[in-house]
């Protein structure tokens, strides 16, 4: 392999990896369990269900932590699996990353028990005004809260200390954010902008909140065990809220190769599409994810045929599955019955906007291991959508190319190619 790709950009390089999700810390952990069919969905622990339509989630509940907010477990995570990542890779220097952060992240907001923080602080007891919210923050010591809400406050923290170049990128473009980080990384690379980048995912927004909204949308699972999730099964109901995050060193080839890296596989082409169908609906006739993958391909110069796997968004809900089997049809035409399309939902819930880079993740790790993911819970089948979806069991296979498709609210949508390392 050259270090060039079809139309003569850099290619680029996956060296490093961490990853944290509700089956556990790193990457062996997740791996083993993935393939195992283990689901890492269970009842909500870390506050009051009382009243909730929905109870369970794939919350990570091994970290110690003080404060429990959506950003502040969101940093802690990105932490983790960016020493993990780092470690793999052996790049740069402790606290000397040699190139930018771009970061996928949900958006920042305060909770319900900051908003009764500061109604004391302004002795409101109901009805908190935007005066007394002002009045609260000139009497009470938050300055921590409001570096803490900002946007870009994670992304700051967590390029102080792991030393990258520049300002971090942080976006949010729903449940596609993973997959639109590490696109950004990969053009950087290709322009010539930087020789290394630093893409992480992390989402911790399971709350109280988060919960209500999405239950409010009729989006989210009522089975309320741990096989709530179930991606194109006919029973499936709406999907799970998750937690995790996942990072990825992106390389250019020719920087790997001279500092001796491992190359663990290529990101061999990127495709976006949106099209602001509506709020949460995907477009019914499905142009936009077909468009979504006919670009990645093209990007990747590969063809329909050449993919060997395609790691799904497969949320779960009725109608988020029955477009993606559509967009797939599509693109793979007569193939679309016979080839492998899982989906990690069914076992660790959805991780919202960390999703597209921790599934990136598991697609590497399903190329180099050879090892198809099952989606489990698999129990009845949907006779309007005959994908082979690797049911329930894990199974052996030899994949050099496959897709991982991130479908987000909004009609945001981004399909990543993920290739085997170069022999």
């Amino acid at each position: 392999m050259t270090d060039t790709d079809h139309l003569g950009r850099p290619i680029v390089a996956i060296t490093g990896t961490g990853i944290a999700t509700s089956l556990g810390l790193g990457k062996e952990a997740n791996w083993k369990a993935l393939t195992a069919g283990v689901s890492g969905i269970h009842e909500i622990t870390r506050f009051s269900i009382a009243g909730m339509r929905t109870t369970v989630a794939g919350t990570i509940d091994y970290l110690d932590m003080e404060d429990s907010s959506a950003p502040a477990m969101a940093e802690k995570l990105a932490g983790l699996v960016t020493e993990e990542a780092l470690a793999e890779s052996g790049i740069g220097t402790p606290g000397d990353f040699p190139g930018p952060l771009f970061m996928a992240l949900p958006p920042v907001e305060i909770e319900w028990p900051h908003r009764r923080a500061l109604a004391a602080a302004a002795g409101v007891n109901e009805g908190l005004s935007y005066t007394d919210l002002i009045r609260a923050g000139e009497n009470g010591d938050f300055a921590a809260w409001y570096d803490r809400f900002l946007f870009g406050s994670v992304g700051e923290t967590l390029a102080a200390r792991f030393g990258t170049k520049g300002s971090p990128i942080a976006t949010s473009t729903a449940c596609a954010s993973g997959g639109t980080a590490i696109q950004l990384g990969v053009e950087a690379i290709r322009r010539g902008e930087c020789q290394a980048a630093l893409v992480v995912g992390t989402d911790a927004s399971v709350n109280p909140e988060s919960l209500i909204r999405f239950s409010l949308l009729s989006a989210l699972s009522t089975r309320n065990d741990p096989t709530a999730a179930r991606p194109f099964s006919k029973d499936r109901d709406g999907f799970v809220m998750a937690e995790g995050a996942g990072a990825l060193v992106l390389e250019s080839l020719a920087h790997a190769r001279a500092r001796g890296a491992t190359i663990l596989g290529i990101l061999e082409g990127c495709g976006e599409a949106a099209d602001g169908f509506h709020r949460t609906r995907s477009s019914p006739d499905g142009k936009p994810i077909v468009a979504c993958m006919q670009r990645a391909l093209a990007d990747s110069g590969l063809t329909p045929d050449q993919i060997g796997y395609v790691n799904a968004h497969g949320t779960g809900t009725p109608e988020n599955d029955k477009m993606e089997y559509v967009g797939i049809a599509a693109v793979f035409g007569d193939r679309v019955a016979s080839l492998p399309v899982s989906s990690n939902k069914s076992m660790i819930g959805h991780t919202l906007t960390a999703a597209g880079a921790i599934e990136a993740i598991f697609t590497l790790y399903t190329i180099r291991n050879g090892v198809l993911p099952p989606t489990i819970n698999y129990e009845t089948p949907d006779p309007t959508l005959p994908v082979d979806c690797v049911p329930n069991v894990a199974r052996p296979a030899k994949v050099s190319h496959a897709i991982s498709n991130s479908f987000g609210f909004g009609g945001q949508n981004v399909c990543i190619v993920v290739g085997a390392a170069p022999e």
